[in-house]
């Protein structure tokens, strides 16, 4: 069943490009269809995000909510919002996501959702020569069937073989930490603010602002494999259900160049041969994983009543296991749209080499003290 392209053919793209402008709707669920207890405490679980609004029943009882929410990127557990599709044996890099969000995902939620390539792009890179750029839109419905979000995603498509060939990443060097550095990663977990209960209003931002850091890392194994737990994946099922999967999708696996053995192409992410196969000199993480985290440190920051209306993320550079991430933001501008009062955000992740590998903005609607006071004097 296994399918690995040494290049990528004008037959290839053409054959893609016929998918264009489709709306496709699942065979059968991604993974979560619904935000529960369990599935919302899984998905926390793998990213590591604390914020007693998702993981305490009895804290969102008594909050405005009056029962557990979830964070807004918990919509990947419905469905990744990193999507190759098409080109079998072609490597697929998620390469960034363009979030819009409707309504806020509750205790109860049900979702579906459907997914349509919108542009194909062919370009030449650094990394692998010939590649492909592809653009999805998915949209994702709750049991009323109104939208609750859409996501933009965008990935880059390139021959395995290319790739190690090219070798653009193999200066990355494997992280080491002295005691010093390693108290202070863990001393940055000990500070980690989550504003909760108490409001952060409109009023009081200044565009100037930063928002406190949020730690992750050192990434580790164990960090990949609770993103999965909480997250779900598209291609690692067992026995007789992953032939099935592999059946109806070939080339949906991948050779280890070094043992020739067939297995998801998701182990990149999990045994340091398989990442040198494509190119990168050890594991990595999840794209989807990575831009979590810009949501975790924005919704530490606006509290409960805040609400992300969008959040944009650009994967730039590998997140190699051993590697410490601080996810950092600032305030860019405030203003008031259509009775809104809004603020942006440009957020970024930065590795312990000073690199910026994740490049991010976001737009957060805050509760205002003037609709507050508007609403006191009108009882």
């Amino acid at each position: 069943m296994a399918i690995d392209a040494t290049e990528i053919t004008q037959e290839m793209i053409d054959e893609l490009k016929k998918r264009m402008n489709i709306v496709w709707k699942p065979r059968r669920p991604y993974f979560n269809t619904s935000a529960n207890r369990d599935t919302i405490a899984h998905y926390c679980d793998g990213i590591g995000d604390m914020n007693p609004l998702y993981t305490d029943p009895e804290y969102a009882k008594k909050s405005k909510i009056g029962r557990l929410a979830a964070p807004p990127t918990f919509l990947y557990s419905v469905y990744w919002a990193a999507q190759g599709r098409g080109m079998p044996g072609v490597h697929a890099w998620h390469s960034g996501d363009q979030w819009e969000f409707y309504l806020p995902i509750l205790e109860g939620d049900t979702f579906t959702y459907t997914n349509e390539l919108v542009d194909v792009q062919v370009k030449e890179s650094q990394m692998a020569g010939k590649t492909v750029i592809q653009y999805h839109d998915i949209k994702y419905y709750n049991q009323t069937g109104a939208l609750v979000a859409k996501a933009h995603d965008w990935c880059v498509r390139a021959a395995r073989k290319q790739a190690e060939d090219h070798g653009k990443y193999s200066d990355i060097k494997p992280a080491e930490y002295n005691k010093e550095q390693l108290d202070a990663i863990y001393k940055a977990y000990d500070d980690e603010i989550i504003r909760g209960a108490e409001t952060r209003y409109w009023e009081d931002v200044n565009v100037g602002d930063t928002l406190q850091p949020v730690i992750k890392g050192p990434l580790s194994r164990r960090d990949i494999y609770a993103w999965l737990i909480g997250a779900g994946s598209p291609f690692i099922k067992a026995h007789g259900v992953a032939m099935g999967f592999l059946k109806r999708h070939q080339g949906a696996d991948m050779i280890d160049s070094r043992t020739g053995l067939a297995d998801v192409p998701e182990l990149v992410h999990m045994e340091d041969s398989r990442a040198q196969t494509i190119g990168i000199p050890g594991a990595y993480d999840y794209g989807c994983q990575r831009i979590s985290w810009l949501d975790n440190v924005i919704t530490n920051w606006m509290g409960d009543e805040g609400f992300i209306k969008n959040l944009n993320g650009t994967l730039k550079r590998f997140n190699i296991v051993g590697d410490t991430h601080w996810m950092k933001g600032k305030v860019t501008k405030k203003y008031v749209v259509n009775g809104e009062y809004l603020v942006d955000i440009e957020c970024w992740g930065e590795n312990q080499r000073g690199e910026i590998t994740l490049p991010g903005s976001a737009t957060v609607r805050l509760p205002s003290k003037t609709q507050k006071t508007a609403k006191t004097t009108k009882k």
